[in-house]
């Protein structure tokens, strides 16, 4: 089964692209898609997903594991958003991970040219990432078991992953929870390189994390400040990487020369250069060992350091 939280609204027994109330979903193996009838309740949802993400126990006996939450971008339907999870999901198992995989899907067309309704409809139901799942997996943690809480967020939902923190942290209830994430790992992110530094506007994800990786591409055309749909917004951090005044426990990884050396193994892939990360064995090892945490991010074999000690990303031509 496959694991998902979405906050579309519904209509006609499929889900839209405007916000309605979250449902917790159960996928069928089978299944080419979700759907609201594969809804759950909520108590059970935890439950099912706690179970899979414990991997054994602790020196004092409580249950430990791991939870990856993947976030979507935008312009991506439904059947899109369920492609990209399992491919997450397979990949990671190869690897070794034992841990679960869940999505939250939140809402977005399915055209290019809904960007800035994307974006709209971000803001508006980012909270429910904090609201519905992460401080819910936080009050498991501080209770029954050490399960950590990992967030792999492609494109757009790097927005959302930061609009939901900077939201709860201005409201007293969720502040007093006590919450935080492991790993966060942004692949693609359409923010601001900017305002991923000592900007107020990302102080909370930080506060919030114990590391940030950042894999930037600076092949990726759909990030680009000329690309016609983005009227002209600053550079984005998947593309340029973070910027120079980035807090200690941000770490940025270029996948450049990977991807243009390797980039025959996405040829079948749509806009390889931004949707790339889904298809890529090495990225996705390498997010795995971010997620064991074993070794120190600039020791990672799937990277290597140039000479003005940036961190890149390892092509096929060099062994990991």
């Amino acid at each position: 089964m496959d694991y998902i939280f979405s906050a579309r609204n519904t209509a006609q027994g499929k889900f839209g692209s405007n916000p309605g109330q979250t449902k917790f979903l159960e996928v069928p193996p089978a299944a080419t898609n979700h759907t609201p009838d594969m809804a759950i309740s909520r108590p059970d949802w935890f439950k099912k997903v706690i179970e899979i993400a414990k991997t054994g126990t602790s020196v004092t006996g409580k249950p430990v594991g791991d939870v990856l939450i993947y976030i979507h971008g935008y312009n991506n339907a439904t059947e899109a958003v369920l492609t990209r999870h399992r491919l997450i999901r397979k990949a990671l198992e190869g690897f070794g991970y034992a841990g679960a995989v869940v999505s939250f899907d939140w809402p977005c067309g399915d055209t290019a040219l809904n960007y800035l309704e994307d974006r709209v409809d971000a803001r508006i139901t980012a909270l429910r990432l904090v609201t519905d799942a992460v401080t819910t997996f936080g009050r498991i943690q501080s209770t029954d078991c050490m399960i950590s809480t990992h967030v792999f967020a492609h494109s757009m939902g790097a927005f959302v992953l930061r609009e939901a923190f900077d939201d709860a942290d201005d409201r007293p209830a969720l502040v007093q929870q006590g919450w935080t994430l492991s790993q966060v790992m942004l692949a693609g992110g359409d923010v601001s390189s900017n305002s991923m530094g000592t900007s107020e506007v990302s102080a909370s994800l930080y506060r919030h994390c114990i590391r940030l990786t950042n894999y930037s591409n600076p092949y990726d055309a759909a990030l680009s400040i000329s690309n016609a749909k983005r009227l002209g917004v600053s550079p984005r951090v998947g593309r340029v990487g973070l910027p120079g005044n980035a807090p200690a426990k941000a770490v940025n990884v270029d996948v450049g020369i990977h991807y243009d050396e390797d980039r025959e193994d996405f040829a079948n892939v749509p806009n390889s250069d931004h949707a790339f990360y889904f298809y890529s064995s090495r990225v996705l090892q390498d997010v795995y060992m971010t997620i064991r945490g074993e070794i120190d991010r600039a020791a990672l074999p799937t990277r290597f350091v140039d000479g003005n000690g940036n961190l890149h990303m390892k092509p096929k031509s060099m062994k990991v």
